[in-house]
């Protein structure tokens, strides 16, 4: 038997119980974070040469430069054609869809003209240079490239860079195939801290990137959290997360499933169900122990759905959409049979699957919309990746002779006001 929590909002401590399984404390290992902080130092004190040992040292690669590292276009376009055509048909379908719904994200630059003369507006964009993360070794995310690779592009980007450690040499096909078809500029076989720094402080033959995107480990997340500033990132991710609200209406079979797709992440994932039937959360039940034996990863799923896993029966839908809404999940299924009607409860939460038949798998790799999604409750003040992660906004401000004369007054007064003397005297002498 599965040992996962149990509980419902009925209970006297329920309160205290849901707080508790929520709480998740994403803190950052001391030690990781010493050896992030002594790795990222080195690496802008160094440059190549401490690339280059990191390298050999963590990816066992024997290599003497940075061009040894870097794939040329033709090795990424022999994967592509490599890949077995029902591998090639699904990536490329997969490319297709992402890129048509982030091509709907793209802002474009406006101007108006006011009421006393004034010109103003908005200037939009792309960012220059971003380096794109993608793990490897144990494990291989083409998805992670075309979920971060193609709004860049859609973007405008100048220059997309993307790292990924190949240890002991080993290339994934399926990674290479995806730079190939998203137009990745550049490839450069490194990983961890080191490569987050290379990106940020620039190597010989890398210029330091504007912005840093994708997934990672431990250490890559700490090395993202210390150069931000010197560069942006997009988020630092938790570990992954899906709440299911269900009426009783879906085969308890495809909720279970749905469940173990998420707890197959890792041990720390968290899936889980909430719904006022107690009957359907018994078959929910059994279907996890009729499927969970066949499960590749079974070992994992226990783990996680027994560390911060839970099947929470609740008052009714009202209830469950309130209790989302604090979760403020990264994914979010509404398993019910009228599922359109209760989207507009919902306000916080990383990517929305309407109805029984929208499995959250869909979103991870071909739906369309982004699966880079904000967790551990950021869904409250943060979104998705999109293209308007990879554009920046500038203001436009253009004054006539009589707006400046008018405009110059007001700003005189309130510039005053602030003791700065040097501002009023600037906008009185165009008075």
């Amino acid at each position: 038997m599965i040992a996962i929590r149990r509980f419902s909002s009925g209970d006297a401590d329920f309160e205290s119980r849901l707080a508790a399984l929520l709480a998740f404390e994403n803190t950052q290992d001391e030690a990781v974070d010493r050896t992030v902080a002594a790795i990222l130092s080195d690496v802008k004190a160094r440059g190549d040469a401490a690339v280059l040992e990191y390298t050999r040292r963590f990816d066992r690669l024997d290599v003497a430069s940075i061009d040894e590292i870097e794939l040329s276009r033709s090795t990424l376009r022999n994967a592509l054609e490599s890949l077995p055509d029902t591998q090639r048909d699904a990536l490329e379908s997969a490319a297709l869809r992402i890129r048509s719904f982030h091509e709907r994200q793209l802002a474009r630059g406006w101007t108006f003209e006011d009421e006393d003369g004034m010109t103003l507006g908005q200037k939009v964009t792309p960012i220059d240079r971003v380096g794109l993360y993608v793990p490897g070794g144990k494990a291989a995310y083409p998805s992670s490239v075309l979920m971060n690779a193609i709004p860049a592009k859609v973007a405008g980007v100048g220059e997309l860079v993307m790292a990924v450690p190949t240890p002991d040499g080993v290339r994934n096909p399926l990674v290479l195939a995806a730079a190939a078809l998203t137009g990745v500029d550049r490839v450069l076989t490194m990983g961890g801290a080191q490569a987050i720094g290379a990106f940020a402080y620039g190597m010989r033959t890398l210029p330091k990137v504007d912005k840093i995107v994708g997934p990672g480990n431990a250490y890559v997340a700490a090395a993202k959290r210390r150069v931000f500033g010197v560069v942006g990132i997009d988020m630092v991710a938790g570990p992954s997360e899906i709440l299911i609200l269900c009426d009783g209406s879906t085969d308890p079979d495809w909720i279970a499933m749905d469940i173990f797709s998420q707890a197959e992440h890792d041990e720390l994932a968290q899936a889980i169900l909430l719904c006022p039937d107690g009957a359907y959360i018994d078959r929910v039940l059994a279907s996890f122990e009729k499927l969970l034996p066949e499960m590749p990863r079974k070992k994992v799923i226990r783990a996680a759905l027994e560390n911060r896993g839970a099947l929470i029966e609740v008052r009714d839908l009202d209830e469950a959409c309130a209790i989302a809404n604090r979760m403020a999940p990264e994914h979010l299924e509404l398993s019910i049979e009228d599922a359109d009607a209760w989207v507009g409860k919902i306000r916080n939460a990383g990517a929305i699957f309407v109805g029984a038949h929208s499995s959250e798998a869909l979103g991870d790799y071909c739906a369309g919309p982004n699966h880079v999604l904000p967790t551990s409750g950021t869904a409250r003040f943060s979104s998705p990746l999109g293209v308007y992660d990879f554009q920046k906004r500038s203001s436009l401000i253009r004054a006539s002779a009589p707006a400046s004369k008018t405009l110059g007054s007001v700003a005189s007064t309130l510039a005053r006001g602030e003791g700065l003397i040097a501002h009023a005297l600037s906008a009185e002498f165009r008075c």
